[in-house]
């Protein structure tokens, strides 16, 4: 099976051009001096360097040696039997030894690359004997430590390159982790988002025009013998509607609700009471228990969403008469109390919410409280009327924003 040869990177490709530069440089300096010192077989030392030079240079220069290991094993066999006859015919042909190591260390599987260099290192101290026709130190250490520093260089290399490219994986997970969790990261703020316009658009948008609704029936109901009742239904109906926009216009810039602009909790639990008592035929009022004392902003936001909408679900539901809002600071926490005396209904069989039927006001009202960390529980019964009691924990009071 063909295998590609290990990509270079822009390191390894300098390298690799002055590892080519070196041989040829070699080959050549080889050629000129067996012509220059008028050497035996000076011909055939240049007609070998020449040969070198050429099949070196078109190995350097074909793509299939780069990406290819059978034809590079070809192309290093071809250079390292033009070398063994370079050495044969000159010393001179042993200062190619250094490089060739390196190629065959590069080229060739890592098992097969070290027996090549001790094959060639062998064939090197072989040919320096010849030529001296003795065995000497510096004929077998040079050779032979040559080897040494090529393997050491080029096995270094490779475990830098080795560890470079794990490296590099790991940066490329860490970088597609961090990317799944942006993500991650935006898909939970979008779904949150619409969580709290959701909740907004029920408490304020969907309340406001039940609200408004239920107004414009009631004018329905007594015209045209009635008028003047009429004309009230119809004027609360449009304060309704400007109040509803104010709503809508705050939230979707999600600054805190326009009736808590300017006062407490309590003023404008206060004013709910007395708006809802205007438009409906309901007798609504507000108790304080407990000492007052500033709330961070979402607490008081939750409180009064929460308090809206019990008093819009005992108006389209109960069929009370009164309602009481109450309003308790404790040391440990703070509550808000709907109790109504309408028809009631059993908590345990509520119908599923639906888009057209509605059914969204406790779930809306439960996600409020559980985020602040506190507790929403509904008391009723048929026929016994319903208590809707919020509780929130007491924090550090934070900065109105």
């Amino acid at each position: 099976m063909t295998t590609a040869v290990p990509a270079l990177t822009p390191t390894a490709r300098a390298l690799a051009w002055c590892l080519h530069l070196l041989v040829a440089g070699l080959f050549a300096l080889a050629g000129l001096r067996a012509v220059a010192t008028g050497r035996p077989h000076a011909a055939a030392v240049v007609v070998v360097a020449a040969a070198g030079l050429l099949v070196y240079g078109s190995g350097a220069l074909l793509r299939g040696v780069r990406r290819s290991r059978r034809v590079a094993g070809w192309w290093l066999a071809a250079v390292t039997a033009l070398w063994l006859v370079m050495t044969a015919l000159t010393v001179d042909g042993l200062w190619i030894a250094f490089p060739l190591y390196v190629l065959q260390l590069h080229l060739l599987p890592r098992r097969a690359g070290a027996v090549a260099v001790g094959v060639t290192a062998g064939a090197a101290i072989a040919a320096f004997a010849l030529h001296r026709e003795a065995v000497t130190v510096p004929g077998v250490v040079g050779p032979a430590l040559g080897a040494a520093v090529a393997v050491a260089v080029v096995r270094g290399y490779q475990a830098l390159y080795r560890e470079s490219e794990r490296r590099r994986r790991l940066i490329e997970e860490l970088t597609a982790t961090r990317a799944d969790l942006a993500r991650a990261q935006h898909e939970a703020g979008v779904a949150a988002e619409r969580e709290r316009l959701a909740r907004e658009i029920h408490d304020t948008l969907a309340q406001g025009l039940t609200s408004i609704q239920l107004l414009l029936r009631a004018a329905e109901r007594v015209l045209p013998d009635r008028p003047e009742a009429a004309a009230r239904h119809v004027g609360q109906a449009r304060r309704a509607a400007v109040d509803n926009l104010a709503e809508a216009r705050r939230f979707v810039a999600a600054l805190a609700p326009p009736a808590l602009d300017d006062t407490t909790l309590a003023g404008a639990l206060e004013r709910l009471c007395a708006t809802t008592g205007a438009r409906h035929r309901l007798a609504t009022r507000l108790r304080v228990t407990g000492v007052p004392a500033p709330l961070p902003t979402a607490y008081e936001v939750t409180l009064l969403r929460i308090a809206q909408a019990g008093l819009a679900n005992t108006v389209r539901h109960a069929g009370a008469t009164t309602a009481e809002v109450t309003l308790d600071y404790r040391p440990d926490r703070v509550a808000v109390d709907v109790a109504d005396d309408g028809v009631g209904f059993d908590p345990d069989r509520l119908p599923a919410p639906d888009p057209e039927g509605g059914g969204f006001g406790l779930a809306s009202m439960r996600a409020r409280v559980r985020a602040l960390g506190g507790s929403l529980t509904v008391a009723s019964a048929p026929g016994r009327g319903t208590t809707l009691s919020a509780r929130l924990p007491r924090t550090v009071p934070g900065e109105r924003a």
